[in-house]
Formats: structure tokens, C-alpha cells, sequence
């Protein structure tokens, strides 16, 4: 049984935690609840309110969040204030070392980028964002026209419903191909009937 944990905060992008909320929960769930257990994670464990509004009461605070295998960083206009909040990238760093897989969605990017997790390797984020990266992660190296991008153990994926496309891969990657098929034809998502 694989931990998909998923950082939430203030000013999150709703489909940019809810698309591989979603993901990785089906896939669970069509498989007996047997493969991955999918929970949020918030400093505190306080109640969220993402772009849009949308309040979300996280599962877990970092003090008494469970190890995780496959951990998300999600993006949103509130990611620009977590590079200033030495607690929450330092927790970011500490769980990508111990996880089997570390992905970014959209501007989770900046989060990665700033603790040196893209140092020298090939990254995507949303098109807005590419243009800050440079100031942020300077050694990170910026892919064009991908939707995500996988360097072994950290990857990334452009804006917002990318985290799908991305969540979809890692299912595959971890699963194999048979699981992540039935997961995406349950969706309906993307060309799921072929």
C-alpha cells in the first residue's frame, strides 16, 4: 500500500490537488482499496481556502502526517508565499528525500525549484510561470511544449489539468499499464476508450 500525500494551502488551485486527489483515489478504489491510501496535508491542519474559495479541512499537519511514498506539490497564487515559509519548504525537502516519487503540478514548481529539487534537471510548469523560474530555481532547466516531464524520482507537469495527465503516468509507472487504463476508462478521461 503506497502514501500519496498532498500538500494543501491558502490559495491553492482547486483541480491542481483535486485532479490527483482524484486520480489516486479511483485507483484505489477500483482495486479493492488494496494499492495507494490518498491524503491532504496542511502545516497546521488547518481549514484551506483555495483560489476560488472553496474551504478543505486537510487530513493531516506535518506533526502527525503518516510517511508518504508519492508526494504532491500542487501550485496557485499561494505557492508565491510559501517560498518565504522556511517551515513548509523545509518539510518539503525532508518528505521528497524519504519519498519514492516527488511531483509538482503547475506552480507547485516554484516550491521544488527553490529548495534545489530542479537543479539540473528538465522541468515544466504553467506557461505564467516559466518566466519567474529563472529567479527562483537559476540552475532548473525549462521544457517547452510537454505536458509533464519525468526525471526519475522528481517530475513535473505544466498548469492545472496537466496534474491529471501527470497523476495518470505515475499510476502507471507505480501500477502498470492494466491499472492506469481502468482508472482513465472510469474517468472518462482523455481518449480513455482506447
Amino acid at each position: 500500500m503506497k502514501n500519496t500525500g498532498i500538500l494543501i494551502f491558502d490559495d491553492i488551485e482547486l483541480l491542481d490537488f483535486a485532479g490527483p486527489y482524484e486520480v489516486f483515489s479511483v485507483t484505489n478504489e477500483l482495486n479493492d482499496y488494496s494499492l495507494c491510501r490518498t491524503f491532504t496535508v496542511e502545516e497546521n491542519g488547518k481549514v484551506i481556502r483555495s483560489v476560488n474559495g472553496l474551504k478543505v479541512i486537510p487530513d493531516y499537519s506535518f506533526a502527525d502526517c503518516p510517511d508518504i511514498d508519492i508526494l504532491i506539490i500542487p501550485g496557485g497564487v499561494g505557492t508565491k508565499k510559501l517560498l518565504e515559509r522556511d517551515q513548509v519548504l523545509k518539510w518539503i525537502l525532508q518528505r521528497s528525500e524519504s519519498s519514492e516519487i516527488t511531483f509538482s503540478v503547475c506552480s507547485g514548481s516554484r516550491l521544488l525549484g527553490k529548495i534545489g529539487l530542479l537543479d539540473n534537471l528538465e522541468y515544466i510548469t504553467h506557461h505564467d510561470v516559466i518566466k519567474d523560474m529563472p529567479e527562483i530555481a537559476p540552475m532548473a532547466i525549462a521544457a517547452e511544449n510537454k505536458r509533464f516531464v519525468d526525471c526519475g524520482k522528481i517530475l513535473t507537469s505544466a498548469g492545472i489539468s496537466a496534474g491529471i495527465d501527470l497523476s495518470l503516468y505515475v499510476v502507471e509507472k507505480i501500477f502498470g499499464n492494466t491499472t492506469m487504463r481502468k482508472t482513465r476508462t472510469y474517468m472518462e478521461y482523455g481518449d480513455w476508450e482506447n
